[in-house]
């Protein structure tokens, strides 16, 4: 949107863990001069990582704003792996993280000796985190733990799909932004890391970059494309959203309905499966697949009526139940966490429910300031509370699965201050440069989405379509066919004359 649960909860267009209190080299770059003089780093190595890693930090300084160059500045965490094959490199792979929010310093750390392997040592494989998290300078709204608990900060409905809370809280939550947030958080958007992207390349002193980015990088991705398209390189683009420039996270987080129900049959086929009672383990919740979605939809409105608790004492509503299912379906190695919460609470008595979540209670205060940052920045939202509650009304009884929570209202409703760029419109002009890759079943950006990005390039770029279900594609599910498209790409230079399609496999 590597991935962990809690990054891709909000708008799901991650899979990065974000990385805190992360070490950087001994110094910062500085700021280019008035004259252009391009910023350096000085790399140093990581204070997070083992004394043998070859993977070093650094600090960049960019400005705050950038039509304030001289200005403020702000600090952003940087990373690399350098090549392995010195002789073989030709350039520099930049990692754009998901999230919002998302940290590349970890994405680096997590997954770069796998790109160094898969690109065979050609690429230094370098990345950032975007201003506000990780070891970057951190944005903070100041919310409770109340506010920053899960199914509270996504605009879940309350029973019946009433959203007078959501609308206390989507207040409330733009008042602490507005608050404590200050330049920082209100400079926090997807135009300004593009511009910090760029700011990147010339401290890096590549002419161009290639890059991977992931879910919501993937956006970040296309738009430095279309900005600085003689800068890029070999662009992979891997789980995409729609980037209608009228809606871009608005969108996306609506089109999360639909995602949840392409995905779903994959965890009901799962949860059928005679095998899930074999070996003494006991998670098959139904005999056929078709009975597994009326059985989940009857729990979760039972525990809308009569909440469980679990054994701290927070509860098990049926919006919690559905923020699960939300999250199970990135990945099939959670169906059976998923398999245990449902039959935990589906058993009669008062007991705490024993089963663990997938999802944590609450998450930090920089993390949710980022990413309600970024969606609130980029672009308008409705203002009518109106036609929230209609929208929501109709989307529970199209998509009873997320019950009406992706069309919801979010703090953007009440945010302060318009969004400072207008979003950027995707188009065919530039390189033929791009791939992208994306799963048929994806839970948080749906191929029907990953379709509008693939039309808005035109032959820009060709689209890998993985028969396959979940968040992430390239280097994730070990589809042979995706990943062999996409390193071809990456080392040889060499894309499909045409869109491709790469069967199941597994």
């Amino acid at each position: 949107m590597t991935l962990q649960p809690r990054k891709a909860l909000l708008l799901t267009l991650s899979a990065a863990a974000v990385a805190t209190g992360l070490g950087v080299g001994p110094a910062s770059a500085g700021a280019a001069t008035p004259q252009g003089r391009p910023p350096t780093l000085d790399w140093g190595h990581c204070a997070d990582a083992p004394a043998d890693s070859s993977r070093e930090c650094a600090t960049l300084r960019v400005p705050l704003d950038y039509g304030k160059p001289d200005g403020r500045q702000v600090d952003l965490a940087v990373t690399r792996i350098r090549s392995d094959r010195p002789e073989a490199r030709r350039g520099a792979l930049l990692v754009i993280a998901g999230g919002p929010g998302g940290s590349g310093v970890a994405e680096v750390a997590g997954r770069g000796k796998k790109l160094m392997e898969a690109t065979q040592g050609m690429y230094d494989i370098v990345s950032l985190d975007p201003r506000g998290v990780g070891g970057s300078t951190k944005a903070s709204c100041g919310l409770s733990d109340d506010d920053r608990d899960l199914t509270h900060l996504r605009p879940w409905p309350g029973p019946g799909g009433d959203i007078t809370e959501n609308v206390a809280r989507a207040k409330r939550i733009a008042d602490a932004c507005a608050r404590n947030g200050g330049e920082l958080l209100r400079s926090i958007s997807s135009t300004n890391e593009v511009r910090d992207i760029e700011r990147f390349r010339q401290a890096l002193g590549e002419e161009k970059l290639s890059a991977v980015g992931r879910s919501y990088g993937t956006y970040v991705g296309a738009v430095y494309a279309q900005k600085y398209p003689e800068r890029t390189d070999r662009w992979v683009l891997d789980s995409n959203g729609d980037p209608d420039p009228s809606r871009v996270e608005r969108g996306w987080s609506a089109n999360m309905s639909v995602g949840a129900d392409d995905r779903f049959p994959d965890f009901a086929r799962w949860a059928a499966d005679p095998a899930r009672d074999s070996g003494g383990k006991k998670q098959r919740l139904a005999r056929t697949p078709e009975e597994v979605r009326p059985l989940f939809l009857a729990l979760a409105a039972k525990l809308d009526r009569e909440p469980r608790k679990f054994a701290d004492g927070h509860l098990l509503t049926g919006d919690r139940l559905r923020q699960n299912l939300q999250q199970a379906l990135y990945d099939d190695k959670s169906f059976g966490a998923l398999a245990d919460l449902i039959l935990a609470a589906s058993r009669d008595g008062a007991a705490p429910v024993e089963a663990p979540e997938l999802i944590p209670v609450t998450i930090p205060d920089t993390e949710a300031a980022v990413m309600i940052g970024v969606l609130c920045n980029d672009v308008r939202w409705p203002k009518s509370l109106a036609s929230y509650a209609r929208e929501v009304a109709v989307d529970r009884v199209r998509h009873p699965l997320t019950a009406g929570m992706p069309v919801g209202v979010m703090p953007c409703a009440f945010w302060k201050d318009a969004p400072a760029d207008k979003p950027t419109r995707i188009t065919s002009d530039g390189p033929s440069n791009v791939l992208m890759i994306q799963n048929l079943r994806d839970p948080a950006t749906p191929y029907s989405g990953a379709l509008k990005m693939r039309e808005a390039f035109g032959d820009r770029a060709r689209l890998v379509s993985v028969d396959s279900g979940g968040h992430g594609a390239y280097l994730k599910w070990g589809n042979a066919c995706g990943d062999r498209a996409v390193s071809t790409f990456l080392t040889t230079g060499e894309r499909p004359g045409r869109d491709v399609f790469c069967k199941a496999e597994g």
